[in-house]
């Protein structure tokens, strides 16, 4: 290899410290482009695809029928009727979250019913366009809020801001365990991370409740929510970290921030998202729990099961793939007594 070739320099270059610099530049640069990406694509001009309607009666006479097609034509979605014989049976789909909005008729009027507690988003959206498709149909219209936001959260935007916390702090924490705490075993690692999901799942609820006041919570069920999600997305990170090392924090970036967060139709409802990620982000953590804050804040008599096991399921299986791959984990100590004319350095064996 002869001093000053093109070998010569890639030579020094790769074992100096300045490849991994140089790698980690890339991908970060990489990742800003996808961040950015991500939330513009998903958030930027919501659009309404597909909306759940709940219709009383059978509003098939020709203003009925013109108004629906209006307020297709403006919302340049479909609006997916679903017929219900009673009010109250449309209301109760309303409350079950299977319909954002109840449409009936009062003589010559049409009554439109939105849920701002829903989607508040998606009730925007109607209640702007149902006066302007009425007028120009001929039909008086009349609108109202059957679920209105909390006063100090009218945007809706309080629930999807203390899960999004409790996603990056989650995983955010882990990582700093990995680093200022890699003496900890994998028993130890766990029950620092279960702490740590408790006290600042506490932490994230006792601010927004009691101290600002933006969101009156079911305070014990929010917390638990809060917790389990720091403990899933947490264990998440801990799995990756298991598995690919110093790496673990591109996936869990991808799943939790990139993905996860845009599509949990927190900011954006998921009738205004692209449909796959719609679907998708009930399925990722930050997704879950919004979903679960959001049914325990608004619709409390109305609890579903699936997203309670959606983190549930991303938290075991996480916690399994570490336990049983625990001795690739980087860390941890040797808990044995050292014996005589040995010593140990820290970090070098146990496993954690």
């Amino acid at each position: 290899m002869l001093p000053g070739s093109a070998a010569y320099y890639w030579h020094h270059f790769r074992n100096s410290p300045f490849l991994p610099a140089a790698v980690l530049l890339l991908i970060l640069a990489a990742a800003a482009g996808l961040f950015a990406g991500s939330y513009t694509y998903n958030m930027a001009n919501p659009t309404p695809r597909h909306v759940p309607t709940a219709v009383v009666g059978r509003p098939d006479d020709k203003t009925g029928r013109a108004f629906i097609a209006g307020m297709e034509k403006a919302l340049n979605a479909s609006l997916q009727l679903h017929r219900y014989a009673t009010y109250g049976q449309a209301r109760e789909a309303v409350e079950e979250q299977q319909a954002f909005v109840i449409l009936r008729r009062e003589g010559r009027r049409v009554v439109m019913d939105i849920s701002s507690a829903s989607g508040q988003s998606v009730g925007q959206i109607l209640s702007q366009a149902a006066p302007k498709v009425g007028k120009a149909v001929g039909v008086p219209v009349t609108i109202k809020d059957l679920n209105p936001l909390q006063k100090g959260d009218p945007r809706g935007l309080a629930l999807f801001y203390i899960s999004l916390a409790a996603t990056i702090l989650g995983f955010v924490g882990a990582i700093q365990l990995s680093v200022h705490a890699r003496e900890l075993n994998p028993g130890e690692r766990v029950a620092v991370t279960v702490a740590h999901a408790l006290l600042a799942g506490f932490a994230i609820a006792a601010v927004v409740d009691w101290w600002l006041g933006a969101v009156h919570l079911p305070f014990v069920q929010s917390w638990a929510i809060l917790a389990l999600t720091m403990f899933t997305t947490a264990m998440v990170f801990t799995m990756f970290n298991t598995l690919i090392g110093r790496w673990a924090m591109l996936p869990t970036w991808g799943l939790m921030v990139l993905l996860g967060n845009p599509s949990s139709g927190g900011a954006v409802s998921w009738p205004l998202l692209p449909s796959p990620l719609g679907y998708l982000g009930q399925w990722l953590p930050p997704g879950a729990s919004v979903n679960a804050q959001h049914t325990a804040v608004y619709f409390r008599g109305h609890q579903h099961a699936f997203p309670y096991l959606v983190l549930a399921v991303w938290a075991l299986v996480s916690t399994a793939v570490f336990w049983a791959l625990r001795h690739r984990h980087p860390g941890g100590r040797d808990t044995r007594p050292p014996q005589e004319g040995t010593e140990t350095a820290p970090g070098t064996a146990g496993g954690g």
